[in-house]
């Protein structure tokens, strides 16, 4: 009998693509994958650190694990088994803790499916992360998460990363073909490139300063992948997303025009206490940059809301600041102090009221963005690439520029692309639209 294993991702989308290299390594050591609901042998979750919710579920998917199998081996792996092994370590039912250079290794690690009265701990200094594993993760039958760069150089006041992840550090570009080409080869059409901070794709392997390559020429090369219909890139830095990447993707055939651009806060006060790489003018440069060559593009935004020192007055600036920018939809996290970050230690703490009053003032301003933005495509010809399921009697799919669309259920239709002319947003948000003729893309 083949032994089962099930796993489970918390955080990002890097961390998805990295939880689905771990699991084809565990096929190829004759493990059948199953879902984390379906009794397992055993459990491997990825963990995330950035924000508190996602330590606070770690204890959370361990009970569920042990519920269906209580004599499962279960893993903890990822940013926060780097961060706080001994503390994941303690919970009851976990057996094994994999920091940053280990979890690669976790078929090293498990010839033995016995449960340990104690979790045994291998995490290394993260200044030993200083190799570069690439990946990537196909997360349904449409688009696939593909892994480019790792770790962070940046030194923000809030994050950990740098401690979980290490040094900025990328793949070769050859690599990078590879694995893009072997997506394009399971029929998938759609690629979003991951990272920590793709922007500072290019230093090495082993994290040597020396940029091979730029994002720039990853970019170009990428153009080129035979099959892969779509390339989208998640998320970057402002002060790295350069004109000639902008100008670049305007003229693609397969970069889409959608970008994701952290901005933190809309006060300069604010950025430079986060310690920042960029202020406000040139967030707003990058944004009229975009949106002078491609007046349709979707960005998106990064905020965080009740960092030490937000006053109303700062909030308001941040809040005034997005109202007047051309944006498409907002990421709003709430800020939570992290353990051996400089923000931790810092005066003015914002109480967690406060906070989470904030966070819903801006929520609230996302879906009025979103709601502007779609409005501003209705009578656009468009394509969609729909997805896979079946969702409660209507599938939906996502047109180049990230309109969420939905039409009756049709299996027909699963990962195809399809020429359509919006026409309306549905009483849920999403938008309604009419098949063009005869125009099949793919």
């Amino acid at each position: 009998m083949k032994k089962k294993v099930a796993f489970y991702t918390l955080g990002c989308k890097l961390n998805f693509s990295e939880t689905s290299t771990i699991a084809r390594d565990f096929t190829k050591e004759g493990f059948e994958r199953v879902e984390f609901s379906e009794p397992a042998d055993m459990y491997v979750i990825n963990t995330c650190s950035v924000t508190e919710n996602a330590d606070k579920k770690f204890k959370t998917i361990v009970k569920q694990a042990q519920k269906v199998n209580p004599e499962a081996f279960v893993a903890a792996v990822g940013c926060y088994a780097q961060l706080k092994p001994e503390e994941l370590a303690s919970v009851h039912g976990v057996d094994l803790v994999l920091g940053a250079t280990e979890k690669f290794k976790i078929t090293d690690y498990i010839n033995d499916l016995t449960k340990n009265d104690f979790g045994e701990v291998h995490s290394c200094e993260i200044q030993d992360a200083d190799f570069y594993v690439g990946s990537y993760a196909i997360g349904d039958r449409t688009r696939a998460f593909l892994k480019v760069q790792d770790g962070c150089d940046y030194k923000c006041t809030y994050c950990t990363i740098p401690l979980a992840r290490g040094i900025s550090r990328s793949d070769s570009v050859a690599n990078v073909l590879k694995n893009a080409a072997e997506i394009s080869a399971k029929g998938i059409k759609e690629i979003v490139l991951t990272g920590v901070n793709i922007g500072d794709y290019g230093k090495g392997e082993f994290g040597n300063k020396k940029h091979e390559h730029t994002f720039y020429d990853l970019v170009q090369a990428l153009d080129t992948v035979k099959g892969i219909h779509r390339l989208r890139i998640s998320s970057i830095e402002p002060n790295l997303l350069k004109n000639e990447t902008i100008d670049f993707v305007a003229n693609s055939s397969s970069f889409v025009p959608h970008f994701h651009i952290p901005l933190q806060s809309g006060s300069d006060t604010l950025l430079k206490l986060m310690k920042r790489r960029y202020l406000t003018n040139l967030y707003v440069d990058r944004i009229t940059k975009i949106k002078a060559t491609m007046p349709n593009a979707c960005i998106g935004v990064d905020v965080i809301v009740g960092f030490p020192g937000e006053t109303e007055e700062l909030f308001l600036e941040t809040y005034n600041f997005l109202v007047t920018l051309d944006i498409s939809y907002l990421h709003v996290f709430t800020y939570s102090e992290r353990e051996n970050t400089e923000a931790a230690l810092m005066p003015n703490v914002v109480p967690k009221n406060v906070r989470h009053k904030r966070s819903k003032m801006l929520r609230g301003l996302s879906v009025k963005k979103r709601r502007a933005f779609y409005e501003s495509q209705i009578g656009q010809e468009l394509t969609v690439l729909f997805e896979g399921e079946n969702k409660e009697g209507y599938i939906h799919g996502f047109t180049e520029n990230y309109v969420k669309v939905k039409t009756p259920w049709n299996p027909d239709l699963v990962n195809t692309l399809r020429a359509v002319t919006l026409t309306e947003i549905d009483e849920d948000g999403l938008v309604r639209f009419n098949f063009k003729e005869n125009k099949i893309t793919a």
